[in-house]
């Protein structure tokens, strides 16, 4: 009887595990049919919106390759906007700020490889490299020197840079929330987030979730209904892109040869954020790091927003009047 028993057990245990084995099966042929369906609407919707798309600006060959830079306005100072790490439409992100200024200076945006209507390079970005295209794209598109960087997030450590390797090009830096290479020190970069974000997009799981289309530029800046939309079509095309991921492999290399070249004494202004909203530090750390800095500069200074860290997209009056009373000084 005890045998008995056993081989009963074992034929229960045997087909629970065929039961278990089909349950699975069934979720895992669910999903795989879930993920097939996303990624065919993506698709669809991505050649719906490809008149969305349309380039905003001019498209420069930087080696075989576009690179978009957008101008508008006029006047005897040239603004160069430079995007933070991941802002998928740099061009629309800072509309509601320099919307404001293109009336008294000569706005232009840069789009690096990987950003919004720029093309997408799977290439080592070394700051030397990032710095030789924004350079060369400006100068075919026209644009000469001397410039007012106006860099946010992870631009601040090409702006810096370009100021400490061509001093006579750079008038002044105006940091929106910029980084600084002491930022870089200690903090971890999520890379394996940044993969899954990659795959998820591609995938066409991202569209599952709305939300993540409403930027800041979106919710708070000045946009109108069809550049909302705009922004959310090149969110859904350039998110997590192969070169945003390689820029965050290279971004600590980047700092530390930043850092090593010293504090370069160019007229600088910067906006600080509380620290919130991407930073990864917050509001005492942040403000602590960045303050720090400027009182290397000479003929610096720093003003402190109660804001998360697009501050442009939640500023962008205070800091129009600031960047205006800082030029005319």
């Amino acid at each position: 009887m005890p045998f008995l028993f056993q081989e009963g057990q074992v034929k229960t245990m045997k087909k629970r595990a065929k039961t278990m084995l089909r349950l699975l099966l069934r979720i895992v042929t669910i999903i795989v049919f879930l993920i097939l369906i996303c990624f065919v609407y993506h698709r669809y919707r991505l050649t719906v919106e490809e008149k969305l798309r349309k380039p905003l600006g001019q498209l420069i060959d930087i080696n075989g390759k576009n690179m978009s830079i957008y101008v508008e306005g006029s006047g005897s100072k040239t603004l160069v906007f430079l995007s933070g790490a991941g802002t998928c439409s740099p061009i629309l992100d800072f509309k509601s700020l320099y919307s404001l200024l293109s009336n008294k200076y000569r706005i232009a945006v840069v789009e690096k490889f990987g950003y919004g209507y720029s093309d997408i390079v799977d290439e080592d970005r070394n700051i030397q490299t990032i710095l030789s295209e924004t350079r060369l794209a400006l100068h075919k598109a026209g644009i000469d020197g001397p410039y007012i960087l106006c860099p946010h997030s992870m631009s601040g450590i090409e702006a810096l840079y370009w100021a400490q390797e061509y001093p006579d090009e750079i008038e002044a830096i105006i940091g929106l929330d910029m980084s600084v290479p002491e930022c870089y020190k200690n903090i971890k970069i999520n890379l394996s987030l940044m993969k899954l974000g990659q795959y998820a997009s591609a995938l066409g799981i991202t569209r599952l979730i709305p939300a993540l289309a409403e930027s800041d530029a979106i919710k708070h800046g000045t946009l109108t209904d069809y550049e909302k939309n705009v922004y959310r079509a090149i969110f859904y095309n350039r998110t997590a892109t192969v070169t945003m991921i390689n820029e965050a492999k290279t971004i600590k290399d980047n700092a530390r040869i930043v850092e090593q070249n010293g504090v370069p004494q160019v007229d600088m202004l910067l906006f600080i954020s509380n620290g919130t909203g991407g930073t990864g530090f917050d509001k005492e750390i942040w403000r602590k790091i960045t303050e720090e800095y400027i009182r290397e500069v000479k003929s610096g200074r720093y003003v402190e927003l109660d804001c998360p860290h697009y501050v442009h997209d939640y500023e962008y009056r205070r800091i129009s009047k600031e960047i205006k009373n800082f030029l005319s000084d």
